[in-house]
């Protein structure tokens, strides 16, 4: 049988471990945001080859998933006003109904569905690819030649995934506003001018503000967690009771689109 001591001290050594493995992967997706604002910045990052990487990344993450996400954002926003007009006027609340629906859609369910849609489809694809890269030795070979992996591979896989998630957004918040107003009005334009100042009066600036910030930072989680999660090696072996590092990433980027969905809602509501 087993000591308590010994037991105690390898719950001890598993939990330090676990603390010291979370808070390693934490900081490398903070470092490596550092690094891609930083050559983001720099001059020497934007050469011609180099402009024609990143095209073809921003091209390749943005316009195979644009006609679909859009479709999809209009059906949701139809099926949402539907379902919010039908209880508002059961309730005798109709003048509410649209305000809510600007809220509920635009403010709060667009720009996260606009992210998580990103990142099945283009981020967490293209952090897999460079972790295939990795193992494959290519980014030490790239490395080898005096190339920088990071610079390379890794800026464009960020760009292309911060700017599909907010064209993605951007669009699908004005298909939302128009399928809200055919839902109600249909294509009748005598009731633009009051769906405009309303409209102004949802969209304060302290609403505005929240709102570009929440749009912003969901695209930067949903383009640097998969990547730094695709980049590194996790310092373990894989096993059962192990999830591979890939997974860990997706468990991260998820808890930090929660917090900044959290953080919104208090910003716009108290």
């Amino acid at each position: 049988m087993i000591p308590s001591p010994l037991l105690a001290l390898t719950l001890t050594e598993r939990i330090g471990q676990a603390v010291r493995r979370r808070a390693l992967a934490w900081w490398r997706i903070v470092y490596l945001g550092a690094v891609v604002l930083v050559l983001m910045l720099s001059p020497s990052s934007w050469s011609r080859s180099a402009r024609w990487r990143l095209a073809r990344q921003v091209y390749q993450g943005t316009a195979p998933i644009l006609l679909g996400f859009t479709v999809l954002a209009a059906l949701i926003s139809l099926v949402i006003t539907r379902i919010v007009v039908v209880t508002a006027l059961s309730y005798g609340l109709s003048r509410y109904a649209l305000e809510m629906v600007i809220r509920v859609l635009v403010l709060e369910l667009i720009p996260l569905t606009a992210a998580l849609f990103v990142a099945m489809r283009a981020t967490i694809p293209s952090g897999t690819q460079l972790a295939l890269l990795r193992q494959s030795g290519r980014l030490a070979a790239l490395a080898a030649h005096g190339a920088d992996p990071v610079r390379v591979e890794v800026l464009p896989c960020v760009v292309a995934g911060v700017y599909a998630s907010i064209t993605l957004a951007a669009l699908s918040c004005v298909v939302a506003l128009v399928m809200a107003y055919l839902g109600v009005y249909g294509f009748n334009t005598s009731e633009l001018p009051g769906y405009t100042r309303m409209f102004g009066q949802v969209f304060t600036p302290q609403i505005t503000l929240v709102f570009v910030l929440k749009t912003l930072f969901f695209s930067l989680a949903v383009a640097l967690i998969p990547t730094a999660a695709g980049l590194y090696e996790t310092g373990q072996p894989r096993t059962a009771m192990q999830p591979a590092s890939e997974l860990g990433g997706l468990a991260r980027m998820f808890a930090v689109l929660l917090l900044i969905e959290i953080a919104s809602l208090v910003g716009n509501y108290y």
